[in-house]
């Protein structure tokens, strides 16, 4: 639920938090040479006085460990690879368990179609008794037939396989006239995300991605289940206990980024368990936790339908009557955003040329306007839930995106000529043109601030209790915004798009960093008033955590600006906060 019982730190005395130490991992890179360009996502685990981390490089880092008698290997720190190994340390010595895999590893590599820089993995291993549960994340858009997203679980203590589960079963045959005579070609919706488990019902819940590739799906007939859904396998054996997709046939890159949040919620005189998922359209999904069935009415509903040669929409999508959407999902011309006045005409002109239905608009030959964006609604950073008040507290991109389709032809001969991503889509008759929808001058979103927002869902009745913008957009230009009514005071618009999710705790508190503007903040959890925030070396694309040591309690977050933002400081400090 990302809920902690702590309370030592409140809503009365949050204002006198101080930094209590920094410690620097000494693992980056500003991307010359041959490495990539490092950032710093971890979220710091602590277990019985030792916090565990990972860097960008995949060191595992042990601060303040109490080292005493122990048992070889009693308690393990399993960590998944950027390069595809899943590793069992020791978590006291950080030596490798010589009894898991060959010598503490094994590889992950052996999936069907692996290609190395298409198959990495990204997000931690979940654990669930004796096994331990690995995803995949696969690059997207480059082919029709990429890898395969199976999801693995294997031994704890030795690292055999013990079950397998692809989301999209691979085909008997997937080559030529077959895809037309209901075969298909693809592969990923590989679930990159983070995996709950629960143990009582021994579940594991996956959240899975887009189908390859993600903008074209005329080699993928149907609703390609299960990519874009929550499904529930039973631990033991791999089985599928339920699954719910959230969007079928996705043409968005629409991925279920966000971790499945387990909770329990009073629905008609019940308390109820529930799976509560998100998805980058900013729906929001209550279900079952043991059934799948929806707590809020999903409403089968007609949406736009593609014109694209080849093409066959999916005639509706999965719409929930509550709660309603967290973030904006269609933006008519008039609305068009812009610092200057040239900057709105030319975003206003965009949007009129642009085939714009709102979202499930299918991507066109003469571009679309996707909104939410790739990046917008919900993302990987999640949501965390209040059990006290019954409160979910997300926080959501308002990002939209243009993506045009490019014929085979005109993509392999035409220039380069718009700012943004071209990628093959290779297998297909398109390929494929993606931007965020940004002014040409300054370099902003065409809609309206906030860009991004923090939000407080009552789950109980499906409502929204507060809404505020999170974060600011630091232009430097103290401009008159008419769309704003009137001067935006130093040049900042509210709300900036976030990476990187909330905690809730029994005091009170939303803790949230994330945002562009390099800030770690607590807010009133009834009333999103903000109590503190506080500067931190770089932005905080992380999630924060907490824990109390030696009669305190601390507030940790990993702050070293973010892998894709070039002009994002970075740093390599993990920043602790406690009261004086």
């Amino acid at each position: 639920m990302r809920y902690s019982v702590l309370r030592q730190i409140d809503r009365d005395n949050v204002s006198k938090l101080k930094v209590a130490w920094t410690f620097h991992t000494t693992d980056i890179s500003d991307g010359s040479g041959d490495r990539h360009r490092s950032g710093l996502e971890t979220t710091p685990i602590m277990v019985d006085g030792t916090l565990y981390l990972t860097t960008a490089f995949n060191r595992v880092i042990a601060v303040d460990p109490e080292r005493s008698t122990h048992k070889l290997c009693h308690r393990r720190i399993f960590e998944a690879t950027i390069d595809a190994r899943l590793i069992a340390l020791d978590a006291v010595t950080g030596a490798p368990c010589s009894d898991f895999g060959e010598k503490g590893q094994i590889s992950l590599r052996n999936v069907p179609g692996f290609r190395s820089g298409w198959y990495h993995i990204t997000s931690p291993p979940a654990v669930l008794d004796d096994i331990v549960i690995v995803g995949s994340a696969i690059d997207d858009n480059g082919r029709a037939d990429m890898p395969g997203g199976v999801v693995r679980a294997f031994d704890a203590r030795t690292g055999a396989l013990r079950w397998s589960w692809d989301p999209i079963p691979p085909n008997l045959s997937a080559s030529g006239a077959g895809a037309a005579k209901g075969k298909w070609l693809t592969g990923a919706a590989n679930a990159w995300s983070i995996r709950s488990v629960d143990q009582k019902r021994d579940l594991v819940f996956v959240p899975t991605g887009s189908a390859s590739p993600d903008y074209y799906g005329g080699l993928r007939p149907g609703d390609n289940k299960w990519a874009n859904s929550v499904v529930a396998l039973q631990a033991k054996t791999g089985q599928i206990a339920w699954g719910g997709q959230l969007v079928h046939h996705d043409l968005w890159d629409y991925d279920t980024a966000s971790p499945p949040l387990l909770a329990t919620l009073p629905h008609e005189g019940k308390q109820v368990p529930v799976v509560i998922q998100g998805n980058k359209t900013g729906f929001l999904y209550v279900l079952n936790r043991e059934t799948g069935k929806p707590l809020f009415p999903v409403v089968e509903t007609p949406v736009p339908q593609s014109d694209v040669a080849g093409e066959v929409t999916s005639p509706t999508q999965p719409i929930p009557s509550a709660p309603p959407p967290l973030a904006p999902q269609h933006i008519s011309a008039d609305q068009a955003w812009g610092l200057t006045p040239a900057d709105r005409e030319t975003c206003r002109a965009w949007i009129q040329e642009l085939r714009n239905e709102g979202i499930f608009t299918p991507p066109s030959l003469k571009g679309t306007l996707a909104i939410p964006g790739n990046i917008g609604g919900m993302t990987w950073s999640g949501y965390a839930f209040d059990p006290q008040r019954n409160l979910l507290i997300s926080n959501t991109n308002n990002l939209p995106a243009k993506v045009k389709l490019i014929p085979r032809a005109e993509f392999d001969t035409a220039p380069r000529d718009e700012r943004g991503d071209y990628t093959a889509q290779t297998g297909t008759p398109y390929g494929m043109f993606r931007s965020f929808f940004r002014s040409p001058e300054k370099n902003l979103p065409c809609v309206p601030p906030p860009w991004g927002m923090l939000t407080a869902v009552d789950m109980a009745n499906g409502t929204i209790r507060w809404q505020i913008p999170l974060g600011q957009f630091d232009t430097g230009m103290p401009l008159e915004s008419p769309s704003l009514g009137g001067p935006i005071d130093s040049g900042v618009p509210p709300g900036s798009p976030s990476l990187g999710g909330p905690i809730v705790t029994a005091g009170g508190l939303v803790l949230v960093a994330g945002t562009i503007d390099p800030f770690l903040c607590a807010f009133d959890t009834q009333t999103g008033k903000e109590l503190w925030k506080a500067q931190l070396p770089a932005a905080g694309h992380a999630t924060p955590m907490t824990y109390q040591y030696r009669g305190k309690q601390y507030i940790v977050i990993a702050a070293g600006g973010h892998a894709h933002i070039d002009d994002d400081p970075q740093s390599d400090a993990i920043v602790a906060f406690t009261l004086p």
